[in-house]
Protein backbone atom coordinates (compact mmCIF):
# COMPACT_ATOMS: atom_id res chain seq x y z
CA UNK A 1 0.00 0.00 0.00
CA UNK A 2 1.83 3.42 -0.78
CA UNK A 3 2.75 6.00 1.98
CA UNK A 4 0.22 8.82 1.40
CA UNK A 5 2.07 11.83 0.25
CA UNK A 6 1.89 15.11 3.05
CA UNK A 7 2.90 18.78 2.15
CA UNK A 8 3.83 20.44 5.47
CA UNK A 9 2.38 23.85 6.36
CA UNK A 10 4.01 26.72 8.65
CA UNK A 11 3.09 26.57 12.36
CA UNK A 12 1.44 30.11 12.17
CA UNK A 13 -0.90 28.96 8.64
CA UNK A 14 -2.05 25.49 10.83
CA UNK A 15 -3.49 28.00 13.39
CA UNK A 16 -5.14 29.82 10.85
CA UNK A 17 -6.30 27.17 8.90
CA UNK A 18 -8.09 25.89 12.46
CA UNK A 19 -9.28 29.75 13.59
CA UNK A 20 -10.50 30.61 10.45
CA UNK A 21 -12.34 27.08 10.09
CA UNK A 22 -13.87 27.29 14.04
CA UNK A 23 -17.72 28.32 13.69
CA UNK A 24 -18.71 30.22 17.32
CA UNK A 25 -21.28 28.68 19.33
CA UNK A 26 -24.86 29.53 19.76
CA UNK A 27 -25.31 32.60 22.22
CA UNK A 28 -27.44 31.63 26.37
CA UNK A 29 -27.33 33.11 29.21
CA UNK A 30 -25.87 32.58 32.46
CA UNK A 31 -26.02 33.85 36.11
CA UNK A 32 -23.30 36.13 37.18
CA UNK A 33 -22.40 33.35 39.69
CA UNK A 34 -21.70 30.82 37.06
CA UNK A 35 -20.01 33.77 34.39
CA UNK A 36 -16.26 33.11 35.08
CA UNK A 37 -14.40 32.02 32.11
CA UNK A 38 -17.05 32.72 29.56
CA UNK A 39 -16.65 34.75 26.70
CA UNK A 40 -19.75 37.86 26.82
CA UNK A 41 -21.85 37.80 23.81
CA UNK A 42 -23.18 40.82 24.01
CA UNK A 43 -21.71 44.50 25.05
CA UNK A 44 -22.20 45.12 28.15
CA UNK A 45 -23.56 49.11 28.47
CA UNK A 46 -23.31 50.77 31.91
CA UNK A 47 -27.18 51.52 33.32
CA UNK A 48 -26.17 54.76 34.92
CA UNK A 49 -23.13 56.98 35.89
CA UNK A 50 -20.09 55.99 37.84
CA UNK A 51 -20.30 58.07 39.84
CA UNK A 52 -23.81 57.78 40.15
CA UNK A 53 -23.47 61.52 42.14
CA UNK A 54 -19.97 64.47 43.06
CA UNK A 55 -18.72 62.13 46.01
CA UNK A 56 -15.43 62.20 47.98
CA UNK A 57 -12.75 60.37 47.12
CA UNK A 58 -10.82 60.38 50.86
CA UNK A 59 -12.10 60.92 54.27
CA UNK A 60 -11.82 64.59 55.22
CA UNK A 61 -14.10 67.77 55.11
CA UNK A 62 -15.80 68.97 52.65
CA UNK A 63 -15.54 72.86 52.14
CA UNK A 64 -16.01 75.78 50.24
CA UNK A 65 -13.09 76.56 48.24
CA UNK A 66 -13.54 80.16 48.23
CA UNK A 67 -13.34 79.85 52.24
CA UNK A 68 -9.28 78.60 52.22
CA UNK A 69 -7.86 81.68 49.52
CA UNK A 70 -6.27 83.33 52.53
CA UNK A 71 -4.49 80.10 53.99
CA UNK A 72 -0.80 79.75 53.74
CA UNK A 73 2.15 78.41 55.70
CA UNK A 74 1.64 81.74 57.72
CA UNK A 75 -1.81 81.93 58.10
CA UNK A 76 -3.33 78.82 58.82
CA UNK A 77 -7.32 79.25 58.38
CA UNK A 78 -9.88 78.25 60.92
CA UNK A 79 -13.13 75.92 59.93
CA UNK A 80 -16.04 75.08 62.03
CA UNK A 81 -17.50 71.38 61.62
CA UNK A 82 -21.38 71.74 61.46
CA UNK A 83 -22.13 67.86 60.55
CA UNK A 84 -20.87 64.90 59.70
CA UNK A 85 -21.57 62.13 56.60
CA UNK A 86 -20.32 58.30 56.64
CA UNK A 87 -20.49 56.64 52.63
CA UNK A 88 -23.94 56.14 52.08
CA UNK A 89 -25.55 58.87 54.08
CA UNK A 90 -26.55 62.84 52.65
CA UNK A 91 -26.00 65.61 54.90
CA UNK A 92 -29.17 68.15 54.20
CA UNK A 93 -27.03 71.13 55.75
CA UNK A 94 -25.95 74.24 54.04
CA UNK A 95 -22.31 75.78 54.59
CA UNK A 96 -22.13 79.25 55.75
CA UNK A 97 -18.71 81.30 55.70
CA UNK A 98 -15.74 79.09 57.05
CA UNK A 99 -17.79 76.14 57.87
CA UNK A 100 -17.55 72.38 56.68
CA UNK A 101 -18.99 69.38 57.41
CA UNK A 102 -17.09 66.00 58.00
CA UNK A 103 -17.43 63.70 55.38
CA UNK A 104 -16.16 59.72 54.69
CA UNK A 105 -14.84 58.40 51.52
CA UNK A 106 -17.67 57.72 49.01
CA UNK A 107 -19.96 59.78 50.54
CA UNK A 108 -21.84 62.41 48.32
CA UNK A 109 -20.48 65.72 48.29
CA UNK A 110 -22.96 68.15 49.68
CA UNK A 111 -24.65 70.74 48.04
CA UNK A 112 -22.74 74.46 48.20
CA UNK A 113 -19.38 72.40 48.71
CA UNK A 114 -16.61 72.19 45.79
CA UNK A 115 -13.73 71.22 47.82
CA UNK A 116 -12.17 68.44 49.67
CA UNK A 117 -9.58 68.53 52.92
CA UNK A 118 -8.20 65.70 53.03
CA UNK A 119 -7.89 64.55 56.98
CA UNK A 120 -3.82 64.55 56.91
CA UNK A 121 -3.87 68.07 55.59
CA UNK A 122 -5.78 69.32 59.01
CA UNK A 123 -4.85 70.04 62.36
CA UNK A 124 -7.97 69.58 64.99
CA UNK A 125 -9.15 72.25 67.44
CA UNK A 126 -11.78 71.83 70.04
CA UNK A 127 -14.75 73.00 67.10
CA UNK A 128 -12.80 71.74 63.54
CA UNK A 129 -10.18 71.99 62.54
CA UNK A 130 -7.15 74.48 60.55
CA UNK A 131 -5.26 74.20 57.36
CA UNK A 132 -2.76 75.64 55.57
CA UNK A 133 -3.28 75.52 51.77
CA UNK A 134 -5.78 77.14 49.96
CA UNK A 135 -8.07 74.85 47.41
CA UNK A 136 -9.16 74.87 43.77
CA UNK A 137 -12.80 74.64 42.94
CA UNK A 138 -13.30 71.10 42.86
CA UNK A 139 -10.45 69.84 44.34
CA UNK A 140 -10.11 66.44 45.27
CA UNK A 141 -13.58 65.90 43.93
CA UNK A 142 -14.83 62.81 42.63
CA UNK A 143 -17.23 64.67 39.76
CA UNK A 144 -20.47 62.00 38.90
CA UNK A 145 -19.91 60.43 35.48
CA UNK A 146 -16.06 60.77 35.38
CA UNK A 147 -15.34 57.52 35.06
CA UNK A 148 -18.45 55.62 32.62
CA UNK A 149 -21.81 57.63 31.82
CA UNK A 150 -25.26 56.03 31.03
CA UNK A 151 -25.01 53.63 27.78
CA UNK A 152 -21.32 53.28 27.34
CA UNK A 153 -19.83 50.36 26.57
CA UNK A 154 -17.95 49.38 29.74
CA UNK A 155 -17.01 45.17 28.20
CA UNK A 156 -16.93 44.13 25.22
CA UNK A 157 -18.67 41.57 22.79
CA UNK A 158 -16.05 38.85 23.12
CA UNK A 159 -14.33 39.31 26.01
CA UNK A 160 -13.15 36.61 29.01
CA UNK A 161 -15.11 37.03 31.93
CA UNK A 162 -12.64 37.27 34.62
CA UNK A 163 -13.02 38.45 38.18
CA UNK A 164 -12.65 42.09 37.66
CA UNK A 165 -15.16 41.38 34.78
CA UNK A 166 -17.87 39.89 37.08
CA UNK A 167 -17.18 42.94 39.25
CA UNK A 168 -18.84 45.35 36.37
CA UNK A 169 -21.50 43.11 35.60
CA UNK A 170 -22.18 43.09 39.22
CA UNK A 171 -22.40 47.15 39.51
CA UNK A 172 -24.48 47.23 36.71
CA UNK A 173 -27.49 44.74 37.63
CA UNK A 174 -25.99 42.30 35.01
CA UNK A 175 -27.29 39.29 36.84
CA UNK A 176 -28.27 37.59 33.94
CA UNK A 177 -25.49 37.31 31.77
CA UNK A 178 -25.30 36.93 27.85
CA UNK A 179 -22.34 34.30 27.03
CA UNK A 180 -21.35 32.14 23.70
CA UNK A 181 -22.17 28.71 25.10
CA UNK A 182 -19.21 26.41 26.23
CA UNK A 183 -18.05 23.64 23.42
CA UNK A 184 -18.41 19.86 24.55
CA UNK A 185 -15.34 17.77 23.97
CA UNK A 186 -14.85 14.04 23.29
CA UNK A 187 -11.00 12.61 23.94
CA UNK A 188 -10.08 9.16 22.40
CA UNK A 189 -7.12 7.63 23.01
CA UNK A 190 -5.81 4.93 20.26
CA UNK A 191 -3.27 2.38 20.10
CA UNK A 192 -3.08 -1.59 21.37
CA UNK A 193 -0.14 -0.83 23.12
CA UNK A 194 -1.71 1.51 25.47
CA UNK A 195 -3.39 0.23 29.08
CA UNK A 196 -5.60 2.19 31.46
CA UNK A 197 -4.53 4.17 34.23
CA UNK A 198 -5.41 1.29 36.88
CA UNK A 199 -4.18 -2.20 34.87
CA UNK A 200 -1.21 -3.88 35.13
CA UNK A 201 2.08 -3.27 33.39
CA UNK A 202 2.52 -5.84 30.32
CA UNK A 203 5.29 -6.23 27.90
CA UNK A 204 5.59 -3.89 24.90
CA UNK A 205 2.74 -1.77 26.52
CA UNK A 206 2.19 1.64 28.25
CA UNK A 207 0.35 3.53 30.44
CA UNK A 208 -2.32 6.01 28.31
CA UNK A 209 -1.62 9.37 29.93
CA UNK A 210 -2.70 11.39 27.18
CA UNK A 211 -6.29 10.75 27.76
CA UNK A 212 -6.28 12.37 31.33
CA UNK A 213 -3.49 14.96 30.17
CA UNK A 214 -6.09 16.44 27.45
CA UNK A 215 -8.80 15.86 29.96
CA UNK A 216 -7.19 17.83 32.64
CA UNK A 217 -6.28 20.65 29.81
CA UNK A 218 -9.74 21.12 29.37
CA UNK A 219 -10.70 21.26 32.72
CA UNK A 220 -8.39 23.75 33.37
CA UNK A 221 -10.48 25.52 30.44
CA UNK A 222 -14.13 24.88 32.42
CA UNK A 223 -14.96 22.49 29.15
CA UNK A 224 -17.04 19.54 29.83
CA UNK A 225 -14.96 17.02 28.28
CA UNK A 226 -15.57 12.84 28.15
CA UNK A 227 -13.28 10.17 27.77
CA UNK A 228 -13.65 7.57 26.18
CA UNK A 229 -12.45 4.22 25.93
CA UNK A 230 -9.16 3.38 24.64
CA UNK A 231 -9.30 2.16 21.06
CA UNK A 232 -6.90 -0.74 19.80
CA UNK A 233 -5.63 -0.14 16.24
CA UNK A 234 -8.55 -1.59 14.83
CA UNK A 235 -9.89 0.52 11.62
CA UNK A 236 -13.95 -0.26 12.12
CA UNK A 237 -13.81 -0.03 15.95
CA UNK A 238 -12.15 3.48 16.14
CA UNK A 239 -14.20 4.76 12.72
CA UNK A 240 -17.29 3.60 14.83
CA UNK A 241 -16.48 5.31 18.07
CA UNK A 242 -15.04 8.69 16.12
CA UNK A 243 -18.54 9.05 14.91
CA UNK A 244 -20.22 7.84 18.28
CA UNK A 245 -17.85 10.81 19.53
CA UNK A 246 -18.84 13.37 16.50
CA UNK A 247 -22.51 13.14 17.02
CA UNK A 248 -22.65 13.52 20.78
CA UNK A 249 -19.69 16.54 20.90
CA UNK A 250 -18.55 19.76 19.37
CA UNK A 251 -14.94 19.02 19.10
CA UNK A 252 -13.20 15.22 19.08
CA UNK A 253 -10.04 15.05 20.14
CA UNK A 254 -7.81 11.53 19.56
CA UNK A 255 -4.23 11.09 20.39
CA UNK A 256 -2.21 8.53 17.96
CA UNK A 257 -2.85 7.04 14.82
CA UNK A 258 -1.74 10.28 12.95
CA UNK A 259 1.33 9.12 11.54
CA UNK A 260 1.62 6.78 8.08
CA UNK A 261 2.18 3.54 9.95
CA UNK A 262 0.46 0.44 8.95
CA UNK A 263 -1.39 0.55 12.17
CA UNK A 264 -2.21 4.49 11.92
CA UNK A 265 -6.02 4.63 10.67
CA UNK A 266 -7.21 8.34 11.51
CA UNK A 267 -6.45 8.81 7.88
CA UNK A 268 -8.44 6.66 6.84
CA UNK A 269 -11.54 7.72 9.25
CA UNK A 270 -11.61 10.92 8.31
CA UNK A 271 -12.00 9.81 4.70
CA UNK A 272 -14.66 7.47 5.77
CA UNK A 273 -16.35 10.41 7.47
CA UNK A 274 -15.89 12.84 4.27
CA UNK A 275 -14.01 14.97 6.71
CA UNK A 276 -12.05 18.36 5.31
CA UNK A 277 -8.54 17.81 5.95
CA UNK A 278 -7.30 21.21 7.04
CA UNK A 279 -3.72 20.20 7.33
CA UNK A 280 -1.94 16.77 8.14
CA UNK A 281 1.85 17.57 8.75
CA UNK A 282 3.15 21.12 10.69
CA UNK A 283 6.29 22.54 10.22
CA UNK A 284 7.35 22.11 13.79
CA UNK A 285 8.76 19.60 15.92
CA UNK A 286 7.56 17.92 18.12
CA UNK A 287 4.09 16.72 16.65
CA UNK A 288 5.07 17.35 12.80
CA UNK A 289 1.97 14.73 12.27
CA UNK A 290 -0.79 16.66 14.10
CA UNK A 291 -3.70 16.34 11.76
CA UNK A 292 -7.30 18.41 11.95
CA UNK A 293 -10.05 17.81 9.83
CA UNK A 294 -13.41 19.11 9.73
CA UNK A 295 -16.80 17.46 9.45
CA UNK A 296 -19.85 18.85 8.98
CA UNK A 297 -19.32 22.36 11.40
CA UNK A 298 -17.54 20.28 14.10
CA UNK A 299 -13.62 19.92 14.70
CA UNK A 300 -11.45 16.73 14.72
CA UNK A 301 -8.28 17.01 16.30
CA UNK A 302 -5.76 14.43 15.50
CA UNK A 303 -2.59 14.91 17.98
CA UNK A 304 0.23 12.76 18.44
CA UNK A 305 0.19 9.75 20.61
CA UNK A 306 3.81 11.25 21.73
CA UNK A 307 2.95 13.11 25.10
CA UNK A 308 5.37 16.29 24.86
CA UNK A 309 4.34 16.30 21.26
CA UNK A 310 -0.26 15.64 22.39
CA UNK A 311 0.42 18.35 24.39
CA UNK A 312 2.22 21.19 22.55
CA UNK A 313 -0.82 20.36 19.77
CA UNK A 314 -3.49 20.91 22.34
CA UNK A 315 -2.14 24.47 23.41
CA UNK A 316 -1.16 25.48 19.84
CA UNK A 317 -4.20 24.46 17.76
CA UNK A 318 -7.13 23.20 20.16
CA UNK A 319 -6.98 25.70 22.40
CA UNK A 320 -7.49 28.93 19.65
CA UNK A 321 -10.40 26.58 18.02
CA UNK A 322 -11.82 26.53 21.62
CA UNK A 323 -11.83 29.52 21.80
CA UNK A 324 -13.22 30.58 18.20
CA UNK A 325 -15.82 28.52 19.20
CA UNK A 326 -16.95 30.56 22.22
CA UNK A 327 -16.72 33.70 20.52
CA UNK A 328 -13.47 34.94 21.74
CA UNK A 329 -11.45 38.28 20.51
CA UNK A 330 -8.43 37.16 22.03
CA UNK A 331 -7.61 33.29 20.76
CA UNK A 332 -4.34 32.86 19.92
CA UNK A 333 -1.48 32.02 22.69
CA UNK A 334 -0.06 34.46 24.60
CA UNK A 335 3.99 35.06 24.35
CA UNK A 336 6.41 37.10 25.98
CA UNK A 337 10.31 37.21 25.84
CA UNK A 338 12.51 35.80 28.20
CA UNK A 339 16.26 35.22 28.09
CA UNK A 340 17.64 31.66 28.14
CA UNK A 341 19.45 30.52 31.33
CA UNK A 342 21.51 27.34 30.08
CA UNK A 343 22.40 26.12 25.81
CA UNK A 344 20.27 24.27 24.41
CA UNK A 345 22.78 23.12 21.50
CA UNK A 346 20.13 20.62 19.18
CA UNK A 347 19.54 22.25 15.67
CA UNK A 348 16.23 23.25 14.51
CA UNK A 349 15.47 22.46 10.49
CA UNK A 350 11.63 23.16 11.81
CA UNK A 351 10.33 25.13 14.45
CA UNK A 352 11.12 23.35 17.97
CA UNK A 353 8.25 23.57 20.79
CA UNK A 354 10.42 23.19 24.34
CA UNK A 355 8.77 22.52 27.60
CA UNK A 356 10.20 24.94 29.64
CA UNK A 357 9.73 26.96 32.78
CA UNK A 358 9.61 30.75 33.14
CA UNK A 359 10.67 32.97 36.12
CA UNK A 360 10.94 36.55 36.59
CA UNK A 361 13.99 37.75 38.54
CA UNK A 362 14.87 40.97 39.07
CA UNK A 363 12.20 42.44 36.99
CA UNK A 364 13.75 40.28 33.69
CA UNK A 365 11.92 37.04 32.21
CA UNK A 366 14.16 33.89 32.30
CA UNK A 367 13.33 30.68 31.17
CA UNK A 368 15.36 27.24 30.81
CA UNK A 369 13.92 23.69 29.19
CA UNK A 370 12.35 21.65 32.22
CA UNK A 371 13.85 18.42 31.40
CA UNK A 372 14.15 15.62 29.10
CA UNK A 373 12.48 17.11 26.39
CA UNK A 374 11.95 14.19 23.42
CA UNK A 375 8.46 13.69 22.03
CA UNK A 376 7.60 11.16 23.95
CA UNK A 377 8.83 12.79 26.74
CA UNK A 378 6.11 13.65 29.83
CA UNK A 379 7.85 13.98 33.08
CA UNK A 380 9.04 17.64 32.17
CA UNK A 381 5.19 18.81 31.16
CA UNK A 382 4.95 18.26 34.86
CA UNK A 383 7.52 20.92 35.25
CA UNK A 384 7.16 23.23 32.73
CA UNK A 385 4.86 26.42 32.64
CA UNK A 386 5.70 27.61 28.91
CA UNK A 387 6.79 26.49 25.58
CA UNK A 388 10.04 28.11 24.51
CA UNK A 389 9.78 28.55 20.75
CA UNK A 390 12.83 28.10 18.89
CA UNK A 391 12.48 29.20 15.16
CA UNK A 392 13.44 26.33 12.10
CA UNK A 393 16.67 26.89 10.50
CA UNK A 394 18.74 27.52 13.79
CA UNK A 395 21.59 25.48 15.08
CA UNK A 396 21.03 25.87 18.84
CA UNK A 397 20.61 28.34 21.61
CA UNK A 398 23.36 29.66 24.09
CA UNK A 399 22.32 31.12 27.51
CA UNK A 400 22.04 34.84 27.58
CA UNK A 401 19.80 34.53 24.11
CA UNK A 402 16.42 35.90 24.22
CA UNK A 403 13.86 33.65 22.73
CA UNK A 404 10.01 33.84 23.28
CA UNK A 405 7.85 31.14 25.00
CA UNK A 406 4.08 30.39 24.96
CA UNK A 407 2.55 30.70 27.99
CA UNK A 408 1.15 27.11 28.89
CA UNK A 409 0.03 27.32 32.94
CA UNK A 410 -0.86 30.21 34.22
CA UNK A 411 -1.31 29.36 37.74
CA UNK A 412 2.09 28.60 37.72
CA UNK A 413 3.51 31.61 35.41
CA UNK A 414 1.27 33.98 38.22
CA UNK A 415 3.58 31.83 40.88
CA UNK A 416 6.40 32.83 39.14
CA UNK A 417 6.01 36.44 38.30
CA UNK A 418 4.73 37.13 41.72
CA UNK A 419 7.27 39.94 43.46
Amino acid sequence: MPVEKRMPISVTEAVERVVSSTEELTKTEVDIYDSYGHILSEDIVATYDIPRFDKSPYDGYAIRSKDSLEASGDNRVAFKVIDHIGAGSVSSKSLGESEAIRIMTGAKIPDGVDAVVMLEQTVETETGFTLRKAFDENENISRKGEETQTGDIVLKKGQFINAGAIGVLATYGYRSVPVYKRPSIAIIATGSELLDIDDELEDGKIRNSNGPMIHALAHKLNIEAKVYKIQEDHFEACLEVVKEAHASHDIVITTGGVSVGDFDYLPKIYKAMDADVLFNKVQMRPGSVTTVAKAGNKLLFGLSGNPSACYTGFELFVKPGIYRMMGANEVYPQVVEATLMEDFKKANPFTRFVRAHVTLTKHEATVKPSGFNKSGAVVAIAHSNCMMVLPGGTRGYHQGNKVHVILTDSTSYEEAFRL
